[in-house]
């Protein structure tokens, strides 16, 4: 399970509701036949990028995603949250230290504010078939000190 939820974050990463009255657009992240994946991000404050080469239900390991973003908060260390919808009712909820200050896992571990972020490469999981369904997916991630670095929610359909 683990590993899907860490696939569900690559590709899909969709809006949560937001206090002011303008949201960031919904983006698509890919579109094929069986399977619909969309995000928006969630941070009053900023958007961000994120694409995935692969739109299948059967997704393959080594799927390769790219990912940018211009940092308000320095990240000395990363977390990321993840919580798993389907139906209103939550199915999982994950957590992953994707930088952490004794060993950091990515070149832009370490990054201070104002610089940008870009990761474009592989994320590896088993492969597995997405089951037939709509889920939404809540990513935050968060620095050391809890500030927001990136926030969205995404929605998946399969078909």
């Amino acid at each position: 399970m683990k590993v899907f939820t860490v696939a569900l974050l690559i590709w899909t990463l969709l809006s949560l509701s937001r206090s002011s009255s303008k949201a960031w657009p919904t983006h698509t992240v890919c579109r094929d036949g069986n399977l619909e994946l969309l995000y928006q991000s969630c941070d009053p404050l900023q958007d961000f990028g994120f694409s995935v080469d692969q739109c299948s239900k059967h997704l393959k390991s080594n799927l390769n995603i790219r990912f940018g973003i211009i940092l308000r908060e320095d990240i000395k260390e990363l977390f990321l949250d993840i919580a798993l919808f389907t139906k209103g009712s939550s199915i999982l909820n994950y957590s992953y230290p994707v930088c952490e200050e004794d060993l950091p896992k990515f070149s832009f571990c370490g990054r201070r504010k104002g610089e940008q972020i870009y990761y474009a490469g592989p994320i590896n999981n088993p492969g597995f078939e997405i089951p037939q369904g709509e889920y939404q997916v809540l990513l935050e991630l968060y620095n050391e000190h809890r500030a927001t670095v990136a926030c969205a929610n995404a929605t998946v359909i399969c078909s």
